[in-house]
């Protein structure tokens, strides 16, 4: 764990631990040993022991004595952000309409950090071998939603992402070279619209387009998804591309309309 050399202070850094041991757990990692926490947050064996415990004794992290996992009360964390959203409200309606009209899943995801982060979906059939919820996180370079919230960054902050991001390769076609995914944004952001060709997961093509806000500021995706042996790359363009784009702005307007998504999203 990189403790930055610039905190002021007023930086808790027990607090920034702790909250460093949670996120040592993941989806590829969902059970850790003590030494294998100590590894990922760089703390000493005696002081992830004492964190883990003091997570277990709060009910956020549960052992068997020799693996540690997350329990579901950890949930109580992010639901205080995802309930204070009011964008999930506003899609939920127009992802159920737009599900109804092309019967494929549609969510709604924000940025954080490396991340896509999602916050809304309705779901037609399971198309991925991991269960998508609220909450769920997938890296922002090799999904649809994360190419559009990437392509709408502030220059000085794409350029940071760029340099410092792990672009981890999770198919064969998964683009992980910088300069190759930089044009790529900027290719997205030329079209308005990001489809993701089977690189989170094999069969999966995917369609993003972006949510803005009333000052024109991109603060959410939405997209579409299906099997490849369903749509083609042509298809997806002729057929979900745009009821997909219709769904986004009706979002947009009720979002301007009653001033929601400008103020939470932004955190």
């Amino acid at each position: 764990m990189v403790e930055p050399a610039d905190r002021g202070s007023d930086h808790v850094q027990s607090l920034a631990r702790g909250l460093a041991v949670i996120r040592a757990f993941s989806a590829d990692a969902p059970e850790l040993t003590l030494s294998e926490v100590a590894r990922a947050t760089g703390l000493t064996r005696a002081a992830a022991r004492r964190f883990l415990l003091t997570l277990v004794d709060l009910g956020y992290v549960r052992t068997d004595g020799r693996l540690f996992a997350l329990s579901p009360r950890v949930l109580e964390l992010g639901y205080a952000y995802l309930s204070s959203l009011t964008l999930p409200e506003v899609a939920e309606p127009h992802l159920e309409r737009l599900v109804a009209e092309v019967h494929e899943s549609a969510s709604v995801a924000v940025l954080d950090g490396e991340d896509v982060v999602y916050v809304s979906r309705v779901a037609t059939s399971r198309i991925m071998r991991v269960t998508i919820s609220i909450g769920t996180r997938f890296p922002a370079h090799c999904t649809s939603m994360g190419r559009v919230l990437l392509a709408w960054l502030p220059p000085d902050r794409l350029d940071a992402y760029l340099e410092g991001a792990e672009l981890r390769a999770f198919t064969a076609r998964t683009v992980t070279a910088p300069v190759a995914l930089r044009a790529e944004l900027d290719r997205v952001r030329s079209q308005g619209w990001a489809m993701v060709d089977q690189e989170l997961e094999e069969g999966l093509r995917s369609l993003a387009v972006p949510i803005r806000e009333r000052s024109g500021r991109v603060v959410a995706a939405m997209n579409l998804s299906s099997h490849a042996s369903r749509t083609t790359p042509e298809s997806a363009r002729r057929d979900l591309l745009p009821p997909l784009l219709a769904a986004a702005a009706r979002v947009e307007a009720d979002l301007h309309a009653t001033g929601a998504g400008s103020t939470a999203l932004s955190r």
